[in-house]
């Protein structure tokens, strides 16, 4: 059994605080266990709760929408989320809540290594840069030791808002090009500006 496998079982059977007496399912997160991608969100919801599986309700819909536009697919992408298990009606996760579940969220990055680590939403933000805001840092990547965090809206806060959407959708079809410029960077190459439509092509072929 892979370490990935095995922290996926201590996260199902966690009691390390109170949202383990409410949830149904335990999300640990699910993709490759090499990717270049991972996705973090904030917790699970209604139909993750009862599936046990990240981002299946409408915010995953859209996920995998903006995914198919860059010539991505779900399982090509790690997709996990700052708690993992769902906050009762959906409320924000409690400071304590976040602690508790923060061992998890670095021991999976520690095992999975990707190049780009895409926050979704401002929990996932606050969990590598506390002090900042998402309305301010959205679409501007940030490099954190040999990982480039990209800081994008919650796709749940783009189905609110039309403003939210296309910032989204916006910074998403940047990604292929940070994911490229992430690469050059571990290689020790300077990154080359090239278009949106080419970087994402090249990404097609990756």
């Amino acid at each position: 059994m892979s370490e990935l496998l095995e922290l996926e079982g201590r996260i199902r059977a966690c009691t390390d605080c109170t949202l383990s007496r409410t949830r149904t399912n335990a999300v640990p997160g699910e993709g490759p266990e090499n990717p270049r991608l991972v996705f973090i969100g904030e917790g699970p919801g209604f139909y993750e709760d009862h599936e046990g599986r990240p981002f299946v309700g409408a915010a995953g819909r859209l996920l995998e929408q903006l995914l198919a536009g860059i010539g991505l697919t779900r399982d090509q992408v790690f997709i996990t989320n700052v708690v993992k298990c769902r906050p009762p009606e959906n409320r924000d996760p409690l400071p304590g809540e976040v602690q508790a579940c923060r061992k998890y969220l670095e021991h999976q990055l520690r095992l999975l290594r990707p190049q780009v680590v895409a926050t979704l939403g401002r929990f996932s933000l606050g969990h590598f840069f506390p002090q900042e805001t998402i309305g301010r840092v959205h679409g501007r990547p940030r490099q954190t030791g040999d990982v480039t965090i990209y800081p994008l809206y919650h796709p749940a806060a783009a189905l609110r808002s039309s403003t939210v959407r296309k910032a989204l959708e916006d910074d998403m079809k940047r990604l292929p090009a940070v994911l490229k410029e992430s690469g050059l960077a571990q290689a020790g190459m300077q990154p080359q500006v090239t278009s949106a439509e080419s970087t994402t092509q090249q990404l097609k072929l990756l």
